[in-house]
C-alpha cells in the first residue's frame, strides 16, 4: 500500500513542467461517491423525476451492475430527463448542486495530490464518463486545465456520442496526448475503477486511487501503486457529536461567566474580553481542533484594525477569535441575530448586524463599527458575506473595505486554509484535525481613494488567492 507521502515524492521526482500530465477520473477518484447519484437525489428532492423515469433509470442501474454493461444506457436515460431545459439554467443548477452536495464529497487528500502536480507545473486533466453538468464545477474549483468527457445534448435530451467508459476513456486520453504531443510514458493516470484499466495501461505512471475490488486485484498483479485516501468527514459520528456538544457547552458557559463579570464590573468590554480569551481555546480543544498559525505577530502589530477572513465553516468564528483574543467585535449578516449558536455571543460582543439585501441599511449599520474602531476595538468581518463550500474564494463585498477606509485603520487578512476539513459549511458537528491559518501583514488604508476601491479590493483578494495557492 502506497502512502500519500510516497506519492507526493514520486510527483516531485517526475519531470517538471507541462510536458508531464496527470489524468484523474472523477467519480470515486476525486470525489467520494458518484456525482450522478447526487444529481439524481437532488432531482428527487425537488420532485423533478417522473415515475416512468425513475423506473427506467433504476432498471439501467441494475443492468449495468449485473451485466457489467457500459454506462451509455444509464447516461442516456438520465440525460433524457433534461429534455427541453436551457443550458444556462442547467449550469446554474449544476453550481448549486456542487455547492450543496458535490463539494463536500471531494477528498481533501485529492486536493493535496492535485496541488502537488500543479506545484510541479504538470498539466491537469479530468477524464470522466460524467457529463459537463457534473464535472465543470469540480474542474473550476480544483483548477484543472482540461476536461475530457461526453458531449451532451441537454436541449434535445439526447446523448451525443458515447460516454467515456472503459476503452473509450483510454482512447480519449491517447487522442489528447497525441494532439498535445505528450509522452504518456511520463504521465500519471489516477482511477478507482476496474473499467479504467485500459486507461491506466496507457500511462507510464498509473495509480490505483481508492480502487474497487477489481482494480485492487489488477493493480497488485501489475505492481502499480495503490493509494487509499481518507474519506471527507461530513455529517455526524458519536465521537464528533459528543466533542461538538461539549465545545458548544463550553462556549455558552464561558459566555455566561463573561456576562456575569461584565455586570459586576459594569463593563461589557471586560465580559467580552474574558469570553474571547477563554471560550475559543476551550471549545477548539474539546472539539479536537488544533491551529497551525503563521504570522501571529501580525494580529497584534497594528490595532485597531479590520481583520478580514475567508469564510468556509461555522468553526471560523472560533478560529479567528482564538487568534485575536481581545478587544474585538464583528460585523455579521442579519440572519445570525436569530441563530441560537451565535445570538448570545453577538450580544456579548455587541456585533453590528447588516442587512445584505438593503445597501442603505447596511451602510447605516456600519456606523457603530466605525465608532468602535475609533475607540480602539478591532472588527472582524468575512468579506465574502457567506460560507463557501470549499476553500475557493467567493466575491468580496465592499462593506468591510468601506469600513476600514472611513475609520482610517489597516486591513489585516486572516487566511484560513482548510476549516472545511474539520467542519463543512452546513454541518453542526466538528471533527478533530489541524487547521492551517496565515495572518498577513497589515495593509494601510490611510491613503486610499474612494474611486479606486475596486482595485484595492482586488489586491486584497489576490493576497488570499496567492496564500491559498490559487494564484
Amino acid at each position: 500500500m502506497t502512502q500519500l507521502a510516497d506519492q507526493l515524492t514520486a510527483i516531485a521526482e517526475a519531470p517538471a513542467g507541462p510536458g508531464t500530465a496527470a489524468f484523474f477520473d472523477l467519480d470515486g477518484t476525486l470525489i467520494n461517491g458518484f456525482s450522478a447519484k447526487a444529481v439524481f437525489l437532488e432531482r428527487l428532492k425537488t420532485l423533478d423525476v417522473t415515475v416512468r423515469e425513475l423506473w427506467e433509470i433504476s432498471s439501467a442501474v441494475v443492468e449495468m451492475r449485473m451485466r457489467n454493461s457500459p454506462v451509455d444506457n444509464l447516461m442516456g436515460k438520465a440525460v433524457k430527463g433534461l429534455e427541453g431545459r436551457r443550458e444556462e439554467d442547467l449550469m446554474t443548477q449544476a453550481y448549486t448542486l456542487f455547492r450543496n452536495e458535490i463539494a463536500p464529497m471531494i477528498y481533501p487528500q485529492a486536493r493535496i495530490l492535485v496541488e502537488a502536480h500543479r506545484h510541479a507545473g504538470h498539466r491537469l486533466i479530468i477524464a470522466t464518463s460524467a457529463t459537463p453538468y457534473q464535472a465543470i464545477p469540480v474542474r473550476e474549483d480544483m483548477m484543472f486545465d482540461e476536461l475530457l468527457c461526453v458531449t451532451d445534448g441537454f436541449l434535445t435530451g439526447e446523448l451525443v456520442g458515447n460516454s467515456l467508459w472503459g476503452p473509450r476513456k483510454a482512447q480519449a486520453v491517447t487522442d489528447y496526448a497525441e494532439r498535445e504531443k505528450l509522452d504518456l510514458a511520463e504521465c500519471f493516470v489516477y482511477s478507482n475503477g476496474g473499467e479504467d484499466v485500459p486507461m491506466l495501461l496507457e500511462a507510464g505512471r498509473p495509480v490505483a486511487l481508492n480502487p474497487d475490488a477489481e482494480l485492487d486485484r489488477y493493480a497488485k498483479k501489475a505492481g502499480w501503486p495503490i493509494l487509499r485516501l481518507e474519506s471527507p468527514r461530513r455529517g455526524t459520528d458519536l465521537t464528533s457529536a459528543v466533542r461538538s456538544t461539549a465545545a458548544m457547552g463550553a462556549v455558552i458557559a464561558s459566555a455566561g461567566i463573561g456576562i456575569g463579570l461584565g455586570i459586576l464590573t459594569r463593563s461589557r468590554r471586560t465580559g467580552a474580553n474574558i469570553t474571547s480569551t477563554v471560550a475559543p481555546d476551550i471549545a477548539l480543544t474539546l472539539a479536537g481542533i488544533k491551529l497551525d498559525v503563521t504570522g501571529t505577530e501580525n494580529a497584534w502589530s497594528a490595532r485597531p484594525a479590520v481583520f478580514m477572513f475567508n469564510h468556509q465553516s461555522a468553526a471560523d468564528s472560533l478560529i479567528v477569535t482564538s487568534i485575536l483574543r481581545r478587544d474585538i467585535t464583528a460585523v455579521a449578516k442579519r440572519e445570525l441575530e436569530r441563530d441560537p449558536r451565535f445570538a448570545l455571543l453577538g450580544m456579548i460582543f455587541d456585533v453590528a448586524y447588516i442587512d445584505r439585501g438593503d445597501p442603505a441599511k447596511a451602510r447605516e449599520a456600519l456606523l457603530p463599527a466605525i465608532e468602535k474602531l475609533h475607540s480602539g476595538i478591532s472588527v472582524a468581518i468575512a468579506p465574502e458575506g457567506t460560507r463557501m463550500p470549499t476553500s475557493r474564494l467567493g466575491r468580496f463585498k465592499k462593506g468591510g473595505f468601506h469600513l476600514a477606509m472611513q475609520a482610517k485603520v489597516p486591513i489585516v487578512p486572516i487566511v484560513i486554509h482548510n476549516a472545511g476539513d474539520v467542519m463543512w459549511k452546513k454541518d453542526f458537528t466538528a471533527h478533530s484535525g489541524t487547521v492551517k491559518v496565515t495572518v498577513g501583514e497589515p495593509i494601510p488604508t490611510t491613503d486610499w481613494e474612494p474611486d479606486k476601491l475596486d482595485s484595492y479590493i482586488e489586491d486584497v483578494r489576490s493576497y488570499f488567492d496567492r496564500t491559498l495557492g490559487y494564484d
